[in-house]
């Protein structure tokens, strides 16, 4: 079989480096009989030591090539698709124990990893755990504090959902060929239970929040609150990075009330 190409439009580095893939895999920890799909599997080198753990395995892949390579492994589901255009919910009642949750791993196209995790949300509640290669300033943004640099958008719209963690750096010598970037690892743990059941009112709140992250509240989330009738109070003499995530969620929850608080 020929040597894969890396191709530049599916934004494939391929992990190569022994040490970091047992690290990786040690954090994930599967275990037999455990339901777990990979995203973007490239050339299997995590997913041949994860599946020798897990005895089975359902893999993504949008490349036909390396689709078709992956097929030739026993032990793999392979799913030859945009992830974007994945139904998990499908996965999980298809796996072969639908009560157990799902677990999802993979290295994540740095230049899709945003839709993807926000794709993800939507099935939050039948995921056991996600760990995720992302680039270093990404996971950097998904588990920073409010009132930093990296707090914004993206923060509030995962942290609400999940907890999460940097558990490994990884530099570029790692993979092939080697990103312009650092990475790391994150793993997010879905809340049991959250303050909201969806992001329907939150995502656009967010969203218009930050619009002009350097403008005070009263400029941007204050007319959209007029526009939504809100009758409560919230300090909009602040900035958007200044608002923590439950203040966020506390506004949302008001705005799904009849009377808007």
């Amino acid at each position: 079989m020929k040597p894969h190409i890396a191709r530049k439009r599916f934004g494939q580095h391929f992990l190569s480096d022994a040490p970091t893939i047992d690290a990786i895999v040690e954090a994930i920890a599967p275990q037999a009989g455990q339901s777990m799909v990979e995203i973007g599997p490239g050339l299997g080198a995590m997913t041949q030591p994860l599946v020798e753990r897990l005895g089975a395995l359902t893999v993504i892949e949008l490349d036909r090539d390396l689709a078709a390579r992956l097929r030739l492994h026993g032990q793999l589901k392979v799913i030859e698709s945009d992830v974007l255009c994945v139904d998990f919910n499908v996965l999980k009642a298809g796996a072969s124990d639908p009560s157990k949750k799902l677990r999802v791993v993979g290295n994540l196209p740095y230049n899709i990893s945003t839709p993807i995790l926000f794709h993800l949300l939507e099935f939050a509640s039948e995921i056991e755990d996600q760990h995720f290669m992302l680039q270093k300033e990404v996971v950097h943004r998904m588990v920073a504090a409010p009132d930093s640099a990296d707090f914004g958008r993206l923060s509030v719209m995962l942290q609400w959902r999940y907890q999460m963690e940097n558990v490994l750096a990884v530099g570029p010598q790692s993979f092939t060929p080697p990103p312009r970037v650092d990475s790391a690892v994150v793993r997010m743990v879905p809340l049991p239970s959250p303050p909201l059941t969806n992001s329907a009112v939150l995502a656009p709140l967010v969203q218009t929040a930050f619009s002009q992250k350097r403008k005070l509240l009263r400029h941007t989330l204050g007319p959209y609150l007029e526009k939504q009738v809100f009758t409560g109070t919230f300090d909009l003499q602040r900035r958007a990075q200044e608002v923590s995530v439950a203040e966020f969620v506390a506004l949302a929850q008001a705005l799904t009330k009849p009377s808007n608080g």
